[in-house]
C-alpha cells in the first residue's frame, strides 16, 4: 500500500505544501513524493491513493500539472478506477479553477475523491507577489499535514 503525492512548484509553496502531507501520511503508510515532470502512469499504476499538488496558473492548473494528467491519462484510463485521491492548491486568488479542473480530470480516471481540495490562497495579485518565492504558514501547513494523514489512514484502514 503507497500514497502518491505528485507536485509541481515554480515558487516553493506547494513543495511546502506537498512535504507537510507527506509528513503527515508517513506515520500511516509509504508514501513517495514526486516532481509532476518526473512521475508517469507506472507511478499512478503502483500506488493505492494520490495527492495532486500544484499552483493555481491564470485560474488553472499550472502547466506542468497538467502536462503529467495529459502524458498519463490514457495509459492508466481504466486501471486505476475506485482508487482515493485529494487534491491541494497553492492560490494567488480563489483557486478554484484549479480545483474544478483536477476533479474533471480524476472523475474521467473514475477516481474517488477522499475530500474537497484544500486551497491555501497566498494573496498574490502583483507580478512581484506572483512570482517571489512563498512561505507558507504553519497553520496552513498544518492543515497540509492533517489532510496527507487523513488521506493515509484511510487508504491504510480500507475506507478509500
Amino acid at each position: 500500500m503507497e500514497l502518491l503525492i505528485v507536485v509541481h512548484s515554480r515558487t516553493g509553496g506547494s513543495r511546502q505544501m506537498a512535504e507537510a502531507a507527506a509528513e503527515g501520511a508517513r506515520g500511516e503508510l509509504p508514501v513517495r513524493l514526486m516532481d509532476a515532470c518526473e512521475a508517469g502512469p507506472e507511478d499512478l499504476l503502483q500506488a493505492q491513493g494520490y495527492l495532486f499538488c500544484g499552483p493555481e496558473n491564470l485560474a488553472a492548473l499550472s502547466g506542468a500539472l497538467k502536462e503529467f494528467c495529459d502524458r498519463c491519462y490514457y495509459p492508466v484510463l481504466g486501471r486505476i478506477e475506485g482508487r482515493a485521491y485529494a487534491h491541494m492548491v497553492c492560490a494567488g486568488s480563489d483557486g478554484e479553477g484549479a480545483a474544478r479542473q483536477l476533479a474533471r480530470i480524476a472523475k474521467g480516471w473514475r477516481l474517488r475523491e477522499a475530500q474537497p481540495a484544500l486551497i491555501v490562497n497566498t494573496q498574490a495579485q502583483t507580478s512581484e507577489q506572483i512570482l517571489a518565492p512563498k512561505q507558507i504558514g504553519s497553520a496552513d501547513l498544518g492543515r497540509c499535514c492533517e489532510l496527507g494523514q487523513a488521506l493515509a489512514a484511510g487508504l491504510a484502514m480500507g475506507i478509500f
